[in-house]
């Protein structure tokens, strides 16, 4: 994971707190999605809402980390990309999820 390896550079003061908010996020979105993927389409739903509630907070913490200068502006740019763009992949998901559970009899 590219949180894993750049929080890998945060100063040891930052260790329980940046980097560690950073990869508990991080690990949130995966096993958020996975969790929810096990159970019902309506869980689902509600579980991709708190993965993207995960993003959103990396997004807000890898900010934080530029503006502290523990992070470039050329490592935190793809940073923010990905998590934007697993954003809106994540809605489109919840999108089709609910559009395909409103179409079952």
């Amino acid at each position: 994971m590219s949180t894993y390896r750049v929080t890998k550079s945060y100063p040891d003061t930052e260790r329980y707190g940046l980097v560690n908010q950073l990869r508990r996020a991080a690990v949130s979105v995966a096993s958020n999605i996975a969790e929810g993927h096990a159970r019902s389409t309506g869980d689902y739903v509600r579980h991709l809402f708190i993965a993207s509630g995960s993003i959103a907070e990396m997004e807000t913490q890898f900010i934080a980390s530029g503006r502290l200068g523990y992070l470039s502006d050329s490592d935190n740019k793809p940073l923010l990309q990905s998590c934007d763009e697993l954003g809106r992949m994540l809605g489109a998901l919840r999108k089709s999820l609910r559009s395909r559970r409103s179409k079952t009899p």
